[in-house]
């Protein structure tokens, strides 16, 4: 469907979700306005780099891999594979229940960014166009609702000067209900009705191979949920580093916890299921990192308003849903406009 008048759209969140969004409405014709508190896309697709004692390092400490089984998101999948932004991972993977390993069974395709989970968000974000913008560190604290339509107000910018026919909000259900409060009420409702789990991920470096035989491993007992080799991903270069991830359990009864601690405990945890000892070590608090359970509504629409909401947190999780959430929002507009 092709917009009859294009308009003006603020999409808040660089995140997939967000991203997914704006593209389908510039296919469309609008003109699309992208906004993000941080300082670069991607949202949990993220990746830390930096250079310490060890030399430069790189890990994926958010999403870790994602899957496609829609057929719309298969064929998105296989333009960023072609772009070189996503990559098969062929990972060894093993599972332990505290007691005993074993190999999982079903076969799945998993999908990582190349050179870097925020691969996939950083070619899409590349790609707005002439009628597309990214805005980074722009932190959208107030909506207002005016008779020309919407206007924002960020921390870092105050009240900003253009007024949009439609909003989308691409962030956390956490930050989407304080923000739709005051103009959305059902919006909000929404967004408080979805519990979001904090996660602790922990990032290790070594000075050689870790000698373990897999490379990506499901941990069902303990406090770690998940452990990868981020260096056998397709793309890596450098050192050896490995991702733990603590369970959601764990993480929501530690989330003040000091990161020395925490990292304390997770590479314990990983030492008595046969790692060694790092080299270095990174903490790092995701706030919002998982829905439980997630909702199955796809997205969130009011015509009348011309406001939105997507996300994973919307869209069963993951990665996929994200993508699935961002586009169903984007026809939901699409059809009012019309």
């Amino acid at each position: 469907m092709t917009l009859a008048k294009p308009l003006p759209v603020a999409v808040i969140g660089a995140g997939l979700s967000g991203l997914s969004c704006a593209h389908r409405l510039l296919a469309a014709g609008h003109t699309v306005h992208v906004l993000d508190k941080s300082r670069g896309p991607a949202g949990r697709m993220s990746t830390r780099r930096a250079e310490d004692s060890t030399g430069p390092w790189q890990c994926d400490h958010g999403a870790q891999y994602f899957t496609a089984r829609d057929p719309a998101f298969r064929a998105e999948v296989a333009r960023w594979e072609a772009a070189g932004a996503a990559a098969r991972w062929d990972a060894r993977l093993a599972s332990f229940d505290g007691t005993a390993w074993s190999t999982p069974q079903t076969p799945l395709e998993r999908f990582v960014g190349t050179p870097r989970m925020t691969s996939p968000a950083g070619w899409l974000a590349s790609r707005l166009g002439d009628h597309g913008t990214l805005q980074l560190q722009a932190t959208v604290q107030q909506l207002e609702r005016t008779a020309d339509g919407w206007v924002i107000a960020s921390a870092e910018h105050g009240r900003h000067a253009p007024t949009y026919s439609a909003v989308v909000l691409a962030i956390p259900a956490p930050q989407a209900a304080p923000l739709t409060a005051a103009v959305a009420p059902v919006a909000a409702a929404v967004a408080r009705s979805a519990r979001m789990r904090g996660s602790w991920a922990v990032m290790l470096r070594f000075a050689a191979p870790v000698p373990l035989a897999w490379d990506g491993a499901f941990i069902n007992a303990g406090p770690l949920r998940w452990v990868a080799r981020d260096s056998s991903k397709p793309g890596r270069e450098g050192e050896e580093t490995w991702l733990l991830h603590a369970s959601p359990e764990w993480s929501e009864a530690h989330i003040e916890d000091d990161a020395a601690a925490v990292t304390q405990t997770l590479v314990e945890a990983f030492v008595a299921i046969g790692g060694p000892s790092p080299a270095a070590a990174t903490a790092h608090r995701w706030r919002y990192a998982d829905t439980e359970p997630p909702l199955t509504i796809g997205c969130w629409w009011d015509d009348a308003a011309r406001l939105g909401l997507c996300g994973d947190w919307l869209h069963g999780g993951k990665v996929e849903g994200a993508w699935l959430s961002g586009q169903a929002v984007a026809e939901r507009l699409l059809a009012t406009a019309s």
